[in-house]
């Protein structure tokens, strides 16, 4: 991995706590500076991914102000540390809170795999900063999480020189990571983290690295992740952990039961509108369930696409925004003659842990997003770009998307037969329906394969209540004993 600081320092040296903002965070403010070492072969620069080891949860980023050490230090005063600085840049020291147990106090594992520290990716010149004046800030895929300047350390750059020098010697290129401000937090793969350092006009540029996840598990020798409520509060900071879109057993319950089933139960219901018509999955043996997240298209308009179709537009807003079980919704007025999505934004979206995609409208790059993890309708396969007919205009509003009505915040559920819209307020009581509905249509089919007609037994007439009944409760009565004949594990209790 490359970096920009030339050839390898001896040591990489960072300090636990020195910004105030930092210290009312983690609730203790420390009366004297204190460090830990990351290896040198830590180090990385601009656009080198940070890899997540397989069965970490806890990836943490850190963006700092990083010294790099120009004249050798031995025993110097702290009004003369400040001249042993030749170089300053961005830092991002990433670390894995999973791990932190394994080398409780040194870090060595939980922050010092290969990669966790990018530095860059240019250097200032020291002598052309007043190291007070110096401001760092990091981003998260583009929303600024963390912005402070070097005037409130509690222990200013000279003093961390002079208080490692007393005892370790300082060779040119060693490099000091000054501490973390208030906001660093957890990122997951996908997102891309962003660390800056500018001062007297000068700027290092954005320290910019995506996070991937290990291509291989982790070996099983020595100490593996594990993460309690501690370690979470921990790695998450002041910013918590989001709180999930949607129910898991809500959602398990809306996943197990049939597209055809909910959209006949919200028929009984008097919602005759709410299957998204016209569109076709990627991968039909897939099934989806998410929570809307809006995008409408407009009918394109030349003069307009300048302003509204360039950049950072709705497009690529409404995709950056999603977060895990989201389903992207767009409403492409039904028209299939250019693309609305392709394999990169699609790529993009699975990275972010969409539970699914639904457009109206062409879908682009098809045989390589029907390749993505990530279930994918749409109302036909297009080569052209969107800007043949449409204009990305704005996201999280209602639109209507295939027919259906969907409002930012409704559920969506998908299968062969295609996807059809939840309220959120009936989702509970459409699942115990659909499951009743089902098991009757089980025994049903039953009685059909037996030889019986479709006359009041599809759907079931009061003639043959009572047989279902019947057959319903022996099937209870078998699910138990079965249950409680399983026959129990060594060592499990009996």
């Amino acid at each position: 991995m490359a970096h920009p600081l030339g050839n390898t320092p001896s040591k990489v040296i960072a300090v636990h706590l020195n910004y105030p903002s930092r210290a009312r965070e983690r609730g203790r403010v420390p009366d004297r500076p204190s460090y830990f070492l990351k290896p040198p072969s830590s180090l990385s620069g601009a656009g080198d991914p940070i890899v997540r080891p397989r069965g970490c949860e806890l990836l943490g980023f850190e963006g700092e102000i990083a010294l790099v050490v120009g004249e050798r230090a031995r025993r110097v005063r702290p009004e003369d540390g400040w001249s042993h600085v030749r170089w300053v840049t961005a830092a991002n020291d990433a670390g894995v809170y999973d791990l932190r147990r394994a080398d409780r106090g040194s870090n060595l594992r939980s922050k010092g795999a290969d990669g966790f520290t990018p530095v860059g990716p240019r250097l200032l010149d020291a002598r052309a900063l007043d190291p007070d004046a110096l401001r760092v800030r990091t981003r998260v895929n583009g929303e600024l999480v963390q912005d402070d300047t070097s005037d409130t350390l509690l222990f200013p750059f000279g003093e961390l020189i002079a208080d490692l020098s007393r005892l370790v010697t300082l060779e040119p290129g060693d490099v000091i990571l000054t501490g973390t401000p208030a906001g660093a937090s957890v990122v997951s793969p996908g997102d891309v983290v962003e660390v800056e350092v500018d001062g007297c006009g000068l700027t290092t540029g954005p320290l910019r690295n995506l996070v991937e996840e290990a291509g291989h598990d982790l070996e099983p020798w020595g100490a593996m992740p594990a993460a309690d409520p501690a370690e979470r509060a921990a790695a998450w900071g002041a910013a918590r952990p989001p709180e999930p879109l949607l129910d898991a057993r809500l959602a398990e319950g809306l996943r197990s039961v049939a597209v055809a089933t909910l959209s006949a139960q919200l028929r009984r219901r008097g919602l005759h509108h709410m299957s998204v018509d016209g569109v076709r999955p990627t991968r039909p043996g897939d099934t989806m369930v998410g929570v809307a997240h809006t995008l409408r298209y407009l009918p394109l308009r030349e003069d307009l696409f300048e302003r509204y179709g360039n950049g950072t537009n709705a497009q690529k807003r409404a995709v950056e925004e999603l977060r895990p079980g989201h389903v992207l919704v767009m409403d492409a007025r039904r028209d299939t003659s250019a693309g609305t999505i392709g394999d990169i934004l699609a790529l993009r979206a699975a990275r972010r842990g969409a539970a699914g995609v639904v457009t109206d409208g062409g879908l682009r790059d098809s045989a390589a997003v029907a390749a993505l993890d990530l279930p994918v309708y749409h109302g036909g396969e297009h080569p052209s770009v969107l800007g043949r007919r449409h204009v990305p205009w704005d996201t999280g509003v209602p639109v209507a998307c295939g027919g259906a009505l969907v409002q930012p915040g409704d559920l969506l559920v998908g299968d062969a037969d295609g996807v059809v819209v939840v309220p959120p307020h009936l989702a509970g009581e459409l699942v115990a329906d659909c499951r009743e509905q089902e098991l009757q249509e089980r025994f049903i089919t039953e009685q059909v394969l037996a030889g019986h007609g479709i006359d009041g037994l599809y759907p079931l007439g009061p003639r043959w209540r009572g047989p279902y009944e019947q057959w319903r409760e022996q099937r209870t009565r078998h699910k138990q004993h079965t249950r409680h004949e399983q026959p129990t594990r060594e060592g499990d209790p009996a």
